[in-house]
C-alpha cells in the first residue's frame, strides 16, 4: 500500500471510507476536505495496488489540544482502515505520514482522541505511540427547556448535599 495525499479522483472511495467512520458524512464534506489548502490540514489515503483505497487519515490544525503544550497542534481528526487490511501496518503508515506532514510545518505535537468505549481505537493509538493525557465526559444542555428546579441525585452523593 502507498500512503499519499488525497486527490480529486479519490472522491468516491473517500466518501465510502468516511461513511464507515462517520456514518452521517456528506458528499459536500468530502468536497470541502479535498478543496482546502494544505496549510489547514491534509487528507491522507492508503492506496491499494489495484487503485482502491484501504484507509484514510484526516489531519487538521488546532490552536489547542488537551495535554499538549504547544500551539498550533497537528490533530488526527479521524483515521479509518478497512478491516481486511488492519494489523498490516496501514494505520501506522498513515500516522507516520501525518507526523511527517506536521514536522515539515515545524509542529512538534500530534494529538488525537477517541470515545471512552472505543477500546480498538484506544489500543491503536497506544500502539502507534500516542499517550493518554486525560479522560472526559461531555455534557449538553437544551436551553429551550427550563430548569426543573429539582436537585439531581448523583451516585454516592445526597441530593440535598
Amino acid at each position: 500500500m502507498t500512503v499519499r495525499p488525497a486527490r480529486r479522483f479519490d472522491r468516491a472511495e473517500l466518501l465510502r471510507l468516511r461513511r464507515l467512520l462517520w456514518p452521517d458524512s456528506e458528499e459536500a464534506e468530502v468536497d470541502d476536505v479535498l478543496e482546502r489548502p494544505d496549510s489547514l490540514g491534509v487528507l491522507l489515503v492508503a492506496e491499494r495496488p489495484n487503485g482502491t483505497l484501504g484507509g484514510f487519515a484526516e489531519i487538521g490544525l488546532r490552536g489547542y489540544a488537551e495535554g499538549c503544550t504547544t500551539s498550533p497542534v497537528a490533530y488526527l481528526e479521524g483515521i479509518w482502515v478497512d478491516p481486511d487490511v488492519r494489523r498490516s501496518g496501514v494505520g501506522a503508515a498513515l500516522v507516520r505520514e501525518a507526523e511527517r506532514w506536521a514536522a515539515d510545518r515545524g509542529l512538534v505535537e500530534l494529538a488525537s482522541d477517541c470515545d471512552l468505549q472505543n477500546i480498538g481505537s484506544l489500543g491503536f493509538h497506544l500502539g502507534v505511540g500516542f499517550e493518554e493525557t486525560q479522560r472526559v465526559i461531555c455534557f449538553r444542555r437544551d436551553l429551550t427547556r427550563p430548569l426543573s428546579g429539582k436537585p439531581l441525585s448523583l451516585p454516592g452523593r445526597r441530593a440535598d448535599a
